[in-house]
């Protein structure tokens, strides 16, 4: 099978998928533009980014496993890693922001500000 004559038992439901995607990843840069502080923008685009990702990346197995025929999972991996390292990465920046914060404040009242 190639993909012209995919079945539209996969491509409903893959054509589904990236469309949610698409909107999630705009909602999280829509987020990331009309939020005002860091705290309240850097939850947008994360749950974008994982959210997103996830259904691009199933969409993707579902397709490559109609055309290959097998089930293909390798992007069960990149799902894996994405699930991991985001949060982990969100936790990083808002630690680092609220270090940021707090070294910025603690420089204010030393200087009499």
């Amino acid at each position: 099978m190639n993909i012209a004559e995919m079945s539209p038992w996969i491509a409903l439901p893959a054509t589904l998928l990236l469309i949610a995607g698409g909107l999630l990843a705009l909602i999280g840069s829509l987020g990331l533009l009309r939020l005002r502080s860091f705290y309240a923008r850097i939850h947008a685009p994360t749950m974008g980014n994982t959210l997103g990702a996830g259904c691009v990346l199933i969409a993707s197995m579902l397709t490559s496993s109609a055309v290959a025929g097998r089930p293909v999972i390798h992007e069960l991996l990149i799902t894996l890693f994405l699930l991991l390292t985001s949060p982990v990465t969100t936790m990083l920046l808002m630690r680092a922001a609220i270090f940021r914060s707090e070294a910025g404040g603690d420089r204010q009242e030393e200087n009499g500000g």
